[in-house]
């Protein structure tokens, strides 16, 4: 199945990936972020953890970008999002827990609009149960409407579900400006 039943094994999962990053990451300044739908309490999902790593200067980034590699870690472009970068594991460098946890790993400056969207969005799911069903629902129909294929998911899932994400930002957005 494409989609799995949520596992608190996910949460572990994220912190075991974190940690192996923060060890070669040290003395850095940024942070590290559980995105997606893994990091949101009882919605089931692809099992892969999103992380987002977020700087504040581009000096930063160089740095992080450097401690990746090092890693075992190639940087892949930010794939069509701007202020979002892609880093994949190279397959040369070993490391038992980055390549035995699913995971991608994303790059962003404080402001990013895509990490603004992941955060949103993770928080408005765990604040809200009716949006966490109602987009499980819609997973597990684009899945099935997918035959369990991956590449098609992604793309059904990029024309219908992204209508439903972008209304949940902007009910967001909306919200945290009446508090300023």
């Amino acid at each position: 199945m494409l989609i799995e039943k949520y596992t608190s094994n996910w949460t572990n999962y994220f912190a075991d990936l974190k940690r192996e990053i923060e060890n070669e990451l040290n003395g850095l300044e940024y942070s590290i972020e559980h995105v997606g739908s893994t990091s949101v309490q009882n919605l089931d999902s692809k099992p892969i953890i999103d992380i987002d790593i977020i700087y504040d200067n581009e000096t930063e980034f160089k740095k992080i970008k450097s401690g990746l590699i090092k890693l075992g870690y190639y940087h892949n472009g930010n794939q069509g999002i701007e202020k979002r970068e892609v880093f994949k594991r190279d397959g040369i460098s070993l490391n038992n827990i980055l390549d035995s946890i699913a995971h991608h790993l994303y790059v962003c400056p404080i402001d990013s609009e895509a990490l603004e969207r992941h955060i949103l969005m993770r928080n408005f799911l765990r604040k809200n149960d009716w949006a966490r069903i109602k987009y499980q629902t819609m997973k597990y129909e684009l899945a099935e409407k997918a035959n369990q294929n991956k590449k098609v998911y992604a793309e059904l899932k990029e024309l219908n579900i992204n209508e439903f994400i972008d209304e949940i930002i902007k009910k967001e957005k909306t919200n945290a400006q009446q508090w300023l």
